[in-house]
């Protein structure tokens, strides 16, 4: 039997998957990204439909989602954290930011 899907990346240039359920602490999750096929440890509870780092983002990188920039690392985020409000700088609707 397979394990239910937990989480969808939708863009190879994707560095965040985002959870179809709630994910508990300590849980692995397998995502899909293009070819490859990625295994992960998530160390926050995921709630569902928010975002989890799949790879390490330094403070200042972009972070993408569905192939787009959608802000930029507040402060380090690691394999498995939780990418919400408290680690994410939003760049939507900031005229003087690039995208």
């Amino acid at each position: 039997m397979r394990p239910a899907r937990k989480a969808l990346v939708l863009h190879n240039r994707d560095n965040v998957a985002t959870a179809l359920s709630d994910i508990e602490v300590g849980t692995l999750v397998i995502v899909k990204v293009g070819d490859q096929t990625m295994e992960l440890i998530v160390n926050q509870a995921i709630p569902f439909g928010h975002k989890f780092a799949i790879e390490n983002i330094e403070e200042g990188q972009p972070v993408y989602k569905y192939g787009e920039k959608i802000g930029k690392a507040a402060k380090p985020i690691k394999v498995g954290q939780h990418v919400h409000t408290h680690n994410l700088e939003s760049i939507r609707g900031k005229a003087n930011q690039q995208q």
